[in-house]
């Protein structure tokens, strides 16, 4: 640590001491305290630290009889277990025993420390990377040990500094969390109204209509509804062929506003490349993109990795493309033998689809795009709260 700063970039107002020095052995001390058969056993996990046993979903076999044996764990203590790959060091909110294998913490000064500060300590990618260097064979999974923990040097705060940036952490946390489930609901949301908003097993109705709408459904090929054409990549040796103004749309960028390459209009004229306009249904046709489906957000390029889909007058846009989504994994089982290889323009035209009348196409299509809308808002939400998560990981500690 010799050279480094002792205070961080980023600072909460009302502190202005130097942070402390410490190597680890000064700073914890190991417990064993056994004998308490009674208590729950816990598990360490990595996200959500100490937990009972019983909550982790995973049957793990142990003779109870051993349990007189096991570790008492207490609130604010830390549990090194086996998961050194990851960190392996987790935070116990909770009083519980655990497997004697485990090494057991605490603070030799616990009126000096907060244990939830210490917990984003432990967990943090500059820890992880510490221990890498201490422990030989860490990505093997070899155990933590305790020794060399305690041969680390720490740099941090007073007790009331460390509460403030743990307290703004947890709350930080708890706002991704939030989000994080907001967005498992509304995917959960959509998954479930595309089986039900979509005839099944031979049905010519969905089990869920939109009020208003009672003909039955017919059946169509989508080459018999839609023209469909690929492109073709210019010559890669011509340099005078990209560097232009036309973006060249790849089958990862079908979703995507922006695109890597661009080609000339001598690019476009002297090879099969073909423009699509935005709005335009993007079909991926090879390698690990197969079967995933855009709308086009610019005009440009395509080459023979995706397919254009452009539906005649009476067939909607977005009712095809929710329609080629809901059915991704259904198609890559039938044309794709273990999901390898690629799927081609000739499958994606035989494709029989069932198909509403025009209004009714529009109306599930709406709502499918705002649905799609809404998760995307909340995904942007949870990236950016993650990103100040990170940011403040690196700026808030020494």
């Amino acid at each position: 640590m010799k050279g480094k700063s002792n205070t961080p970039s980023i600072r909460f107002k009302g502190f202005s001491d130097d942070w402390e020095q410490r190597k680890a052995k000064e700073l914890f001390v190991s417990t064993a305290d056994k004998g308490y058969p009674e208590l729950p056993v816990l598990s360490a996990t990595q996200d959500r630290g100490m937990i009972r046993r019983d909550e982790n979903n995973i049957n793990i076999f142990h003779d109870k009889k051993n349990e007189a044996g096991y570790k008492r764990v207490l609130p604010g203590q830390f549990v090194i277990h086996l998961r050194s790959f990851q960190g392996g060091f987790a935070h116990s909110a909770i009083e519980g025993i655990t497997s004697p294998a485990y090494t057991v913490f605490d603070f030799s000064e616990p009126e000096k420390h907060d244990s939830e500060y210490w917990k984003y300590v432990f967990t943090s990618k500059s820890f992880i990377r510490r221990l890498e260097i201490v422990t030989y064979g860490i990505r093997d999974g070899r155990s933590i040990s305790y020794e060399e923990f305690l041969t680390l040097g720490f740099v941090y705060p007073s007790k009331a500094e460390q509460t403030a940036i743990a307290r703004y952490l947890d709350k930080l946390s708890d706002l991704i969390t939030l989000h994080q489930r907001k967005l498992e609901k509304l995917q959960n949301i959509k998954k479930s109204m595309l089986e039900k908003m979509f005839p099944q097993n031979g049905s010519n109705v969905p089990e869920i209509r939109f009020k208003g709408f009672t003909d039955a459904w017919e059946q169509h090929k989508l080459g018999e509804v839609s023209d469909s054409y690929s492109g073709g990549t210019p010559t890669v040796g011509v340099k005078e062929y990209y560097g232009g103004q036309i973006p060249f749309i790849r089958s990862a960028e079908i979703n995507s506003d922006c695109t890597e390459l661009f080609i000339t209009d001598d690019g476009l004229k002297n090879s099969s490349a073909r423009l699509v306009s935005k709005g335009d249904i993007l079909y991926a046709l090879y390698g690990a993109t197969s079967g995933e489906v855009g709308r086009a957000r610019l005009n440009g390029a395509i080459n023979q990795a995706i397919l254009a889909i452009k539906p005649y007058s009476g067939y909607d846009y977005e009712f095809i493309s929710q329609w080629l989504r809901k059915s991704k994994q259904s198609i890559i089982e039938t044309y794709l033998q273990g999901g390898q290889g690629n799927l081609s323009g000739t499958i994606v035209k035989d494709l029989v689809v069932q198909f509403p009348t025009l209004p009714e196409q529009e109306v599930i299509g709406t709502y499918f795009a705002n649905l799609d809308n809404l998760i995307t808002l909340h995904q942007r939400k949870l990236e950016k709260l993650q990103n100040i998560k990170k940011s403040m990981l690196e700026k808030m500690f020494v």
